[in-house]
């Protein structure tokens, strides 16, 4: 009876052994998160894909490619759980769809008016084209600004929307515009090529750039697993500030670029990155103003209410 006992409990202990890996892999939660291209101020997400940091946390994470604009519906419908546009998700929320701002990744924004060789002054822009990610997105609104502080009418450019800030790098360097709104590593690259930075465009506007948005459902309905995400997301912000060199060799492999571009790219992304995951009200208030030249917004609408951020760490 005693051996028998003794097998059983081998047994026993030999399962929870081999088992373990397999039981593992399926706790883990997944999640699903909406990318129009790559970018540098998705980092943290891809810090924390590829640092385990996610999988720490009893994540895993779907990145999933698609357009700005469809994400808000996408996330909605339950196709994502989450996606990195702040200005979309606010400028959405806006016309009624149920979504929150939960995650504030920067203090301001890098976006750049990047030229082709031809352009030598704003007047040369007359009649061309700029590429940017999405008419109505954030860098469609930094280009009118842009145009403006150039003394250029809206009307005297057009504006070929590419889906992303990768795409409207290509569309410049193979000649299929005059103009790009990019950011790091993509302006320095383009200039590498021989392209011109024209303008900087990130000081012009208030306008939100990157973070975590989602439905208020997924709130009220899976708060753990949102601030789970929030919290691993915030721990890649702490590893990219402690791994500098980590860091910039990561941005060079992604992006392609030399290591002069991925340090100047390093250099930007930590003083812009958030200390506390929080989005100054400030920001979003200007952001409706801009909204307000295009559509009707209510007159005392509360920022705070596109706003929670109380799954934020403590």
């Amino acid at each position: 009876m005693a051996v028998k006992n003794l097998l059983r409990l081998a047994l026993f202990l030999f399962g929870l052994h081999h088992s373990g890996p397999a039981f593992a892999a399926q706790v883990l939660e997944k999640i699903r998160i909406g990318f129009p291209s790559l970018a540098f101020s998705y980092l943290p997400f891809y810090v924390a894909q590829e640092k385990g940091l996610l999988k720490k946390a009893g994540l895993e994470a779907e990145y999933i490619q698609m357009r700005t604009g469809i994400q808000p519906q996408a996330a909605l419908h339950g196709e994502i759980h989450f996606f990195p546009s702040i200005s979309t998700g606010i400028s959405a929320a806006v016309s009624g769809l149920p979504l929150v701002v939960v995650l504030n990744l920067y203090n301001g924004t890098p976006w750049i008016l990047v030229s082709a060789r031809e352009i030598h002054r704003p007047q040369d822009l007359v009649g061309k084209k700029i590429a940017v990610s999405g008419v109505r997105t954030a860098p469609h609104y930094f280009a009118l600004a842009g145009l403006k502080k150039m003394g250029l009418d809206e009307k005297a450019v057009g504006f070929i929307s590419t889906g992303g800030t990768a795409t409207s790098f290509a569309a410049l360097t193979t000649g299929q515009v005059a103009g790009a709104v990019l950011t790091p590593p993509f302006d320095d690259k383009a200039l590498s090529l021989g392209f011109k930075k024209l303008l900087f465009l990130g000081d012009l506007v208030d306008i939100p750039y990157v973070g975590l948005v989602t439905s208020w459902a997924e709130v009220r309905g899976h708060r753990n697993r949102v601030q789970r995400t929030i919290a691993v997301l915030m721990d890649a912000v702490s590893w990219l500030r402690s791994h500098r060199v980590e860091g910039v060799k990561m941005i060079a492999g992604k992006f392609q670029v030399t290591q002069a571009e991925a340090e100047r790219t390093y250099e930007t992304l930590i003083q812009m990155l958030t200390t506390d995951g929080r989005l100054n009200p400030r920001v979003v208030r200007g952001y409706l103003e801009i909204l307000r030249l295009e559509r009707p917004v209510p007159p005392d609408l509360d920022p705070q209410g596109l706003l929670d951020f109380s799954l934020l760490p403590n």
